[in-house]
C-alpha cells in the first residue's frame, strides 16, 4: 500500500531553509503548493515560440501570496511572545493576518485606507474577527502610523519590512523550480511594496548557491501607470490606479527591490489600468483563470514583452498571480456589464433557441 503524507504547509516542507527549531509551534494554514498553470491558448495568440507559466497564488487559503509570508510571520510573533500584531493594507495583507492570527489565538489590528479597499478583502478581514482601523490617506500614510504605533505598543508588524514575511514568500521560487526542474528565463511580477521581487530573487538566489538550479530568472517587475515609482526612479505621492493592491507609492522594499532588478539584468515598466483589465479579460476568457487585477500586470508586461522580442522566442516565463479574482467582485462585474442574462421562457425550445442563438 502507498503511504501517503498528508501536506501541512509550506514550513514544514522548506523547514531546513527557513529560521525555525524543532520546538517552534507553526502557525499554519497549509499555504503554499499552488500549481504552475502552463498557458495554452494566449502564446498561439501572439503567435510566438514561448513557454508561459503561470503561478497561481491565489489558491493559496485567504486568496493571496501574502499567506506564504504571513505563515512565517506570525509564527515567528507567536514564538517571541507577542500577544497581537499589526499591518498596513490595501486588502490581501489584512485579510491574510487577520486569518492568521485568528489561527494562532492573537489579536489583529489592520489599517486600511478609507473607501480605498476591494470589498472581497474587506468581507474577508471582518469575517477573521480583526480590528479594523480605516484612515483618511492611503497605505503609505498607514505604513507611517504603523511604524510609529509598534514604537508604543506591544504588537508586532508583519508587512513586508518584517524579514520573516521574506523569508516565507522566497518559497514560491523554491516550489516553481522543483516543480518545473529549472528556473525560467524570466519571471514576471507586478510590483507594488516590492516584498514579493524581493522574496523571489533570494529564493532563487538560495538554490543557486546551493545548486538546487543551474539559473536565476531575469527578473521583470510592472507596475500600474498611476502607481509606478520604480519606472519614475523616485517615490511618488497619492498613486492611483484600479489595481489596489499594487496602489502604493513608497515601497517599503525599495533598496532591495532594486538590487533584484539590477543583478538579474531585468526590468521595471508600467501600464495603464485599461491594459492591466484587458489582460486580466483575456486570462479569464481564453485560459479559464480570474485572477484580481494586479495580478494581471505580469501577464501584460509578459505579453508585451514576448511581442517587442525583448522576451526573446524559445524562452520560458513565469508569471506571478498574486491574488485571486474573487477579491474584487466590483471590477470584475464592471467589465463584464454588457454581459447581462438572457431571460427566456422555462421550456426546452426557448433554451435551444437561446444556445443556438450564441453558437
Amino acid at each position: 500500500m502507498t503511504k501517503h503524507k498528508h501536506y501541512t504547509g509550506l514550513i514544514d516542507r522548506y523547514r531546513d531553509r527557513l529560521p525555525v527549531s524543532a520546538t517552534t509551534r507553526i502557525i499554519s494554514l497549509n499555504e503554499g503548493n499552488t500549481p504552475m498553470i502552463q498557458l495554452q491558448n494566449i502564446p498561439r495568440m501572439l503567435g510566438k515560440d514561448v513557454d508561459i507559466y503561470v503561478k497561481f497564488e491565489g489558491l493559496n487559503p485567504t486568496g493571496s501570496f501574502k499567506d506564504r509570508g504571513m505563515t512565517m510571520a506570525v509564527t515567528k510573533a507567536v514564538e517571541e511572545g507577542s500577544q497581537a500584531i499589526i499591518c498596513a493594507s490595501t486588502g490581501n495583507t489584512s485579510a491574510s493576518a487577520a486569518a492568521y492570527a485568528a489561527r494562532a489565538g492573537i489579536k489583529a489590528f489592520v489599517l486600511i485606507p478609507d473607501g480605498k479597499i476591494a470589498l472581497g478583502k474587506l468581507a474577508q478581514t471582518l469575517m477573521y474577527n480583526a480590528t479594523i482601523i480605516q484612515i483618511n490617506g492611503n497605505f503609505d500614510k498607514g505604513m507611517e502610523l504603523v511604524k510609529e504605533v509598534a514604537n508604543h505598543a506591544p504588537v508586532t508588524i508583519v508587512n513586508s519590512i518584517n524579514p520573516f514575511r521574506i523569508d516565507g514568500q522566497k518559497t514560491a521560487a523554491f516550489e516553481i523550480v522543483d516543480d518545473l526542474g529549472f528556473a525560467p528565463d524570466y519571471h514576471c511580477l507586478p510590483v507594488g511594496n516590492a516584498g514579493n521581487i524581493t522574496a523571489y530573487w533570494k529564493g532563487y538566489t538560495e538554490y543557486a548557491t546551493d545548486r538546487v538550479c543551474g539559473n536565476r530568472p531575469v527578473m521583470c517587475g510592472y507596475q500600474a501607470a498611476g502607481a509606478a515609482p520604480f519606472v519614475a526612479g523616485k517615490m511618488i505621492d497619492n498613486p492611483e490606479t484600479v489595481a489596489t493592491a499594487i496602489r502604493i507609492g513608497h515601497p517599503q522594499s525599495w533598496d532591495f527591490a532594486w538590487a533584484a532588478q539590477k543583478e538579474s539584468g531585468g526590468w521595471f515598466d508600467k501600464f495603464t489600468d485599461e491594459q492591466i483589465l484587458a489582460a486580466q479579460k483575456m486570462l479569464s476568457q481564453y485560459e479559464g483563470i480570474f485572477c484580481e487585477p494586479a495580478s494581471a500586470a505580469s501577464l501584460a508586461g509578459a505579453m508585451q514583452d514576448i511581442a517587442s522580442c525583448k522576451i526573446p522566442e524559445g524562452s520560458k516565463i513565469v508569471c506571478t498571480l498574486t491574488g485571486n479574482g474573487i477579491k474584487d467582485p466590483e471590477i470584475a462585474m464592471q467589465q463584464c456589464a454588457d454581459a447581462k442574462p438572457v431571460t427566456i421562457d422555462a421550456s426546452l425550445d426557448a433554451v435551444k433557441r437561446a444556445i443556438l442563438d450564441c453558437l
